[in-house]
């Protein structure tokens, strides 16, 4: 029981620490973001770094997405049944 909930903690611990960090990030990205939509040339290149990278990653991309896309419908599927095996034991009662 003592290690359920040392994990526990340490799961909200890391969960305060990764919403510290985008909360920085979003404050961060969004001073950057409104400076460079004042110079349209810093813009331009921010797209074709961008269509460069999606480019040269596409590969990884498409794999990391299927596997997401997998993984989610597994997880759907397990929840019906878990709902099917709960429905058929409250017929059973």
């Amino acid at each position: 029981m003592k290690q359920v909930k040392n994990n526990q903690h340490s799961n909200m611990a890391n969960d305060l620490m990764n919403a510290s960090i985008v909360s920085a990030t979003v404050y961060s990205g969004k001073h950057l973001m409104s400076n460079i939509t004042k110079h349209p040339v810093l813009v331009f290149g921010l797209g074709v770094v961008t269509g460069y990278m999606v480019y040269k990653y596409r590969k990884e991309i498409i794999a990391s997405t299927t596997k997401a896309v997998d993984a989610s419908k597994d997880f759907v599927l397990q929840q019906k049944e878990n709902l099917e095996d709960i429905v058929a034991e409250t017929k059973e009662e």
